[in-house]
């Protein structure tokens, strides 16, 4: 394990100033340090008191470095021989707080979903629990943490330069061929992902797919390790009266949820209870609009076929809008999902990628944008006369061909279906 520094003996360098960054500043602020100093390579004029004067002499002098999670030592050569200092705003946090119970979450899907239906399933069973980390909140934002249950998404970024995350309860639901121009090696991308688990102990736990059964033991991790099983939720997920929850496409989360329940010593009738209030994430499989016969679905979050996989397999009759810039290494495998889709609909700059794994599995047209892959779903609707249909927009891709980002890709989505839908149907 790691020697656990003290925040007021040591110097720190500030390495971004995005989100995760601008809360570290504020927190150090807060605790009265000011042993620190700041860098953005574009950012500038933020902080402009605590910034360094020489980049490279103050990586040589500071004992820590925080990094933002966005920067990658691939592309930062400078920083590579520095990687013994480099620490995250959720190392921070495990340094600097005292008394609560850490529930951290990461995968390569899903993450989001499964941190706010923790948080809310411990909020209505009267527990006390915040929410921070990649979902949004920077970690080091939520006040008044003692004695409450603290939910913490980390993204493989941030594992990646972590070095004294502890979890209570490790949550590592799943791995999908993602983020490895990032990482530089699935196995690389994989040590990120399994840093959850360094540092627990015996009275710890880990919960994961038994996929990575061998790996934990090899490992010879410490905490107590649980598998799961979705076959133990399936059997009273019926009992849940809530639309959301209803497709199979949550149900590798709620086993997670599930078994976490068990642990802390909830009762099923108050899981059940709790999980029957849960509204999903925008553009997370968000079914927002039924008109006619036809139900419309954002699923903007799914930047990746794996991620887009489980909506497909949970769903019949589909229109499927796809389409943006893949991520490297995807391949498109439709062989048990072809027989739910009715028509793809192609969007975005990389139309060619998207043809060559679509072309002789299933029907397709080339949209390139939003507003005319939804009006062509609505007049194919119309033509095939076809019941109960669905037009999902999961686009197996990320959107920085033409949107900043997933979320105003799916609000774009809705907003053009909403509008168009009163014109067609």
């Amino acid at each position: 394990m790691p020697k656990i520094p003290e925040l007021g003996e040591h110097s720190f360098l500030v390495y971004g100033l995005g989100l995760s960054g601008c809360s570290v500043v504020k927190f150090f602020k807060n605790k009265g340090l000011s042993n620190f100093k700041v860098w953005d390579d574009k950012q500038k004029n933020i902080f402009k008191r605590y910034r360094a004067k020489n980049l490279n002499k103050t990586l040589k002098e500071v004992d820590f470095i925080i990094l933002s999670p966005g920067v990658s030592l691939l592309q930062n050569k400078h920083l590579r021989k520095f990687n013994n200092k480099i620490i995250t705003d959720i190392d921070l946090f495990y340094l600097s707080k005292k008394n609560f119970r850490s529930i951290v979450v990461t995968g390569s899907n899903g993450k989001s979903t499964t941190c706010k239906l923790l948080n809310h399933l411990l909020k209505k069973n009267k527990l006390r629990s915040l929410l921070g980390g990649n979902i949004g909140n920077p970690i080091l934002n939520l006040k008044n943490v003692e004695n409450s249950f603290v939910v913490i998404e980390a993204s493989s970024f941030q594992l990646s330069h972590s070095k004294f995350i502890r979890p209570d309860f490790a949550f590592f639901l799943n791995i999908a061929n993602d983020h490895i121009d990032w990482h530089g090696s699935m196995k690389n991308y994989l040590n990120a992902k399994f840093k959850i688990f360094q540092l627990q102990n015996k009275n710890q736990y880990a919960l994961t797919n038994k996929l990575f059964k061998t790996i934990f033991k090899k490992r010879k991790f410490s905490s107590r390790l649980i598998f799961p099983e979705m076959s133990n939720y399936r059997k009273i997920k019926f009992k849940i009266n809530n639309p959301y929850l209803n497709s199979s496409i949550n149900d590798e989360n709620m086993s997670f949820i599930f078994a976490f329940s068990k642990l802390i010593n909830l009762s099923q009738k108050s899981f059940l209870k709790a999980m029957e209030s849960f509204k999903g994430l925008p553009h997370r499989f968000e079914i927002f609009l039924i008109k006619k016969g036809l139900t419309f679905i954002d699923d903007s979050k799914a930047t990746s076929f794996t991620a887009t996989q489980t909506a497909i397999s949970s769903l019949k009759n589909i229109f499927w809008i796809l389409g943006g810039l893949p991520k490297k290494g995807d391949i498109i495998n439709l062989s048990k999902y072809k027989k739910n889709i009715i028509k793809a609909y192609i969007i975005g700059k990389n139309i060619n990628f998207f043809k060559k794994q679509l072309r002789g599995k299933i029907l397709f047209s080339i949209s390139k944008n939003l507003k005319k892959a939804i009006i062509q779903v609505l007049e194919d609707f119309k033509s095939y006369k076809i019941k109960n249909c669905n037009i999902l927009l999961s686009p197996s891709a990320a959107s920085f061909d033409q949107y900043k980002n997933f979320e105003v890709r799916g609000k774009e989505f809705k907003n053009l279906s909403k509008f168009h839908a009163r014109k067609f149907l």
